[in-house]
């Protein structure tokens, strides 16, 4: 049988799209999935600690959400929204997203304060193909030599668009993981936001090996899939690391590889798809995987839940079966769950 990308779909109560975190991270509930028996259970997040064992490898995503959303004043008056997406080539150039920018023109500077002003390179009058985000271009223009210093100051970070609700200065330390350290994202890798520092050190205490990659998460993440056929998305390419450490580690990996969030897995996936192994790595991936796709690079996933119809929710359902993962969604929204990035999450063994 043919899926279609209708296929993917569910009912979601909007009531149950978590709009804020929980205020210790580890009480997020925890549905705990067992392939083999297809199995489901209901637990904490901190249960984590006892579902791991001794010699296992967990990986995780250390990228560092950057402050990317900038509201800047053009001359004429009015406001533009700005939010940054990643460098391009040239120096302190990024493509970016604009809203409320219709009569914005090429070469026009917007100001963000009296040291910080942008510079219009280039603005994507056309509408963006499938998969893809508009190609605007800017420039930034400020005082001193480090860019993520100017934003820390008058950016803010960048709630996804299923967050209602205005940006609040705990969103700067609720939306990034306790292990965040490699600045370069626009959105968390959410499925590591459940981890404490007193977890991970439980973790490391029981004899679990923790190492890391870097993959800086894009705003594509958000792009929902529109096409009916799905094979026919377009993803969009995220940039990664795996460090030696990292893939040494996985490689000779007594116990099971355990990823935490699909950042991760893809990061993997991609990596072993191109080399058979796990290889230390600077690379970038734009790899869809959905069913019947056989994942070989993990053999445990740690995921939040995700948007219907997403490519997010496709990658789930190649690893745990598309039937047991929506008979999952089912439970989640019947038990009240709470979904997305400031949500509960899934353990699939």
């Amino acid at each position: 049988m043919n899926l279609t990308t209708n296929d993917f779909n569910y009912n979601l109560p909007e009531e149950l799209i978590a709009q804020y975190p929980l205020k210790k991270r580890e009480n997020a509930r925890m549905m705990v999935l067992e392939r083999k028996n297809q199995t489901i259970e209901h637990k904490h997040f901190y249960d984590i600690v006892d579902l791991l064992n001794p010699f296992d490898v967990l990986v995780l995503n250390n990228t560092k959400v950057f402050p990317a959303r900038l509201i800047a004043k053009r001359n004429s008056g009015g406001e533009v929204e700005v939010f940054l997406l990643n460098p391009c080539a040239q120096n302190n150039c990024w493509f970016c997203l604009m809203k409320r920018s219709k009569r914005v023109k090429e070469g026009e500077e917007l100001f963000v304060s009296d040291d910080f002003k942008i510079k219009v390179i280039q603005k994507d009058v056309e509408k963006a193909k499938e998969g893809e985000l508009p190609k605007n271009i800017v420039e930034l223009e400020f005082l001193g030599d480090d860019v993520y210093e100017i934003l820390n100051k008058y950016g803010s970070i960048p709630l996804p668009p299923y967050i209602s609700r205005k940006t609040n200065d705990d969103d700067k330390q609720d939306y990034q993981t306790v292990f965040a350290k490699n600045t370069g994202s626009a959105a968390a890798p959410t499925a590591g936001l459940h981890f404490s520092e007193e977890t991970l050190k439980k973790i490391e205490n029981k004899g679990v090996k923790i190492v890391y990659v870097t993959l800086n998460v894009g705003l594509g993440t958000f792009l929902p899939v529109k096409v009916d056929d799905f094979t026919k998305h377009k993803m969009h390419f995220e940039s990664f690391v795996i460090p030696d450490d990292t893939a040494q580690a996985i490689n000779n990996a007594k116990g099971s590889v355990v990823a935490v969030g699909t950042t991760v897995l893809r990061t993997l996936e991609a990596t072993y798809q191109k080399h058979g192994k796990i290889v230390a790595t600077q690379d970038e991936t734009d790899i869809f995987i959905y069913p019947p796709y056989k994942i070989k690079s993990i053999d445990k996933l740690v995921t939040n839940f995700h948007l219907p119809k997403s490519t997010l929710i496709m990658l789930v359902s190649a690893f745990a079966g598309k039937d047991f993962t929506f008979e999952a969604y089912k439970k989640a929204v019947e038990e009240k769950y709470r979904f997305f990035s400031y949500g509960d999450c899934m353990f699939i063994n």
